[in-house]
C-alpha cells in the first residue's frame, strides 16, 4: 500500500512543470459578454472574410454577365503605300521608265449587338479609304453594311440568350445563402467556445475548493496524530487526496488555457497572450422548443437546404440548354451594304445610299449537325443524371434536417430537466459532506469517509456544470438549425 501510494504521489510531483504558467494567472480586463464575442466574431473571423470574398466573386460574375448584351465598339485604321516603276512609250517611239507610288488610307469602325429577345447578332459596319498614285487619279470611297445573324434552331430564343445571366443571378443567391450558412455556423461555434471557457474555467474553480478543503483535512490529520487520534495511515490518505487534488487543478487549468486560445482564435484575437475577461452562463430564459415550429422554421430558413434548391435551379437551366442543343445548327445571315466613291470626303459620305450609286444584299442559311448528334444527346444525359442526383442530395439534406432538429431538441428538453435534477443532487451531496465532516470533527468518522463525501460533492458539482454547458451547446444548435440567433444577435447579412 505504501508502494502505491509513494508511486502516487511521485507521478503527481512530475506533472508540476508541465502546468501552463499562463493558465495560473487569474483572468484579466473586464467581464467579457456572449453579445461581444459574437460581434467581434461577425467582424474579424477568418471564414467569415473569406465567404465574403466568394460572395463579391459571384456579384461581380453577374456583373460579367450582364455585359454579354452591351454593344461592342470597334475601329481602325491603316494607310499603305506601294512604289513601282512602269514604262512609258515616247513619241520616238520608245520606252522610258517613271516612277509609279500609290497609297492607301482606310478608317474602319463599326458596332455589334447581341439581342436578348431572339439570340441573334446585329452588326453595324462602315468605311472611308482614300486611294491616291501619282498619275493625277484621288478616288474616295466610303461603305456602310449592316448584319443580322440568328439562329433558327439551336441557341435560339430569349431563354437560350439569358440563360448564363439567369445561372449566374442563382449563382450570387448560392453564394449569400453560403454566407448565411457560414454565419450560423460560427455563431454556434462561438457560443460553444464562450460556454466551454465559462465550464472550464468553472472547473477550475471546484477543483481549488477541493484542493482547499483536502489540504485543510491533511493539516487537521497531521495535528490528531500528533495527539494519537490519527494514524500514519490516515494521514497518508489526506496527503494523496491533497496530491490528486493538486493534479486535477493543474490538469484543469491546461484545459482553461486550451479554451481560451480557442475563443481568441474564433473571434481573431491576434494577441494570445492577453486572457479574456471574466466570462459567464447567461440565464437560460429559452423555453421547451417545438419539434413542429423548430422544423418550419428550419424548412424555411436552413441555408443548406436552400442552397441544393437554388442548384438544382441551375442544372436545370443546363439541362434545359443540354435539350436545345440536341438539335442541328441553322443559323440565318443577312446583310445589306451601301458603297459610293467620289473625288472627296464629302461628296463620298455625301451620296452614301444615294440610288445612283451601288447597293449589295445578302441572304442565306447555313446549316451545321454533327452525324448522328451523339455527342450532344450524351451531353443531355449526363445533365438529366446530374439533376437527379442533386435532388436526392436534397431528399438527404432534408431527412437529415429532421434528424438533427428532433435530436437538438430533445437535448434541449433532457438538459433542461437534468440542469434542474443536478442542482438538487450537488445540495444533498453538499448537505452530505458537511454531516460527514461534523461526525469528523467529533471523531465519529474517518478521513477516508470525508474524501469519498469529498468525492461525491464534486461529482455531483460537475454533473451540474456540465447539464448547464451541455443546455446552452443544445440551445446554440437549436438556434443554428431554425436561423434565429441571426435575429438574436442583430446580425447584418450582405444583400
Amino acid at each position: 500500500m505504501s508502494r502505491y501510494l509513494a508511486r502516487a504521489l511521485l507521478a503527481f510531483a512530475l506533472t508540476l512543470p508541465l502546468a501552463p504558467a499562463r493558465a495560473q494567472t487569474a483572468a484579466s480586463g473586464r467581464p467579457l459578454t456572449i453579445e461581444e464575442c459574437i460581434g467581434l466574431a461577425m467582424k474579424k473571423n477568418f471564414d467569415l472574410q473569406i465567404q465574403g470574398f466568394s460572395t463579391d466573386v459571384a456579384k461581380e460574375n453577374l456583373v460579367i454577365a450582364k455585359t454579354d448584351f452591351s454593344p461592342t465598339l470597334t475601329g481602325s485604321t491603316s494607310r499603305s503605300l506601294n512604289r513601282g516603276v512602269q514604262l512609258v512609250q515616247q513619241q520616238d517611239g520608245s520606252y522610258k521608265p517613271q516612277p509609279r507610288d500609290a497609297s492607301t488610307t482606310n478608317f474602319t469602325f463599326g458596332a455589334s449587338q447581341r439581342l436578348a429577345q431572339t439570340n441573334g447578332t446585329f452588326s453595324l459596319t462602315g468605311n472611308l479609304d482614300r486611294n491616291s498614285s501619282t498619275a493625277p487619279l484621288t478616288r474616295f470611297s466610303s461603305g456602310i453594311t449592316g448584319a443580322l445573324n440568328q439562329p433558327l434552331l439551336r441557341n435560339a430564343g430569349p431563354t437560350a440568350a439569358k440563360s448564363n445571366i439567369d445561372r449566374t443571378k442563382i449563382g450570387v443567391n448560392i453564394a449569400l445563402l453560403n454566407y448565411r450558412s457560414r454565419v450560423l455556423t460560427v455563431i454556434r461555434d462561438t457560443e460553444t467556445a464562450y460556454y466551454n471557457l465559462v465550464s472550464a474555467r468553472e472547473t477550475v474553480r471546484i477543483r481549488q475548493l477541493t484542493l482547499d478543503r483536502n489540504e485543510v483535512l491533511f493539516q487537521e490529520n497531521k495535528a490528531r496524530r500528533a495527539t494519537g487520534v490519527m494514524t500514519d495511515l490516515d494521514v497518508l490518505s489526506a496527503e494523496v487526496g491533497v496530491a490528486n487534488a493538486r493534479r486535477a487543478l493543474v490538469v484543469a487549468q491546461q484545459t482553461v488555457a486550451d479554451r481560451e486560445d480557442a475563443l481568441l482564435a474564433l473571434i481573431n484575437q491576434p494577441d494570445f497572450d492577453s486572457r479574456p475577461g471574466a466570462v459567464a452562463f447567461d440565464d437560460f430564459k429559452g423555453n421547451v422548443p417545438s419539434f413542429a415550429t423548430t422544423y418550419k422554421l428550419a424548412r424555411d430558413r436552413y441555408p443548406d437546404a436552400l442552397s441544393q434548391q437554388e442548384t438544382i435551379k441551375q442544372l436545370e437551366i443546363d439541362l434545359a440548354t443540354a435539350k436545345r442543343n440536341q438539335l442541328p445548327t441553322l443559323n440565318l445571315t443577312a446583310s445589306l451594304n451601301y458603297n459610293t466613291n467620289d473625288k472627296s470626303y464629302g461628296n463620298a459620305l455625301a451620296y452614301l445610299g444615294d440610288d445612283a450609286h451601288n447597293d449589295r444584299r445578302q441572304l442565306g442559311l447555313n446549316y451545321t449537325m454533327p452525324w448522328g448528334l451523339q455527342a450532344d444527346k450524351a451531353r443531355y444525359r449526363s445533365a438529366v443524371i446530374t439533376r437527379n442526383s442533386q435532388k436526392v442530395r436534397l431528399d438527404q439534406l432534408e431527412q437529415s434536417l429532421v434528424v438533427n432538429v428532433r435530436t437538438a431538441v430533445r437535448a434541449v428538453e433532457t438538459n433542461i430537466l437534468a440542469v434542474d435534477i443536478a442542482a438538487k443532487a450537488t445540495e444533498l451531496s453538499a448537505r452530505q459532506y458537511d454531516l460527514q465532516k461534523a461526525r469528523f470533527d467529533a471523531g465519529l468518522s474517518t478521513a477516508r469517509l470525508v474524501l469519498q463525501a469529498q468525492e461525491d460533492l464534486e461529482t455531483a458539482r460537475f454533473n451540474e456544470l456540465a447539464a448547464k454547458l451541455a443546455l446552452r451547446q443544445a440551445n446554440a444548435e437549436v438556434a443554428r438549425l431554425e436561423g434565429s440567433s441571426i435575429d438574436r444577435y442583430r446580425v447584418q447579412l450582405p444583400e
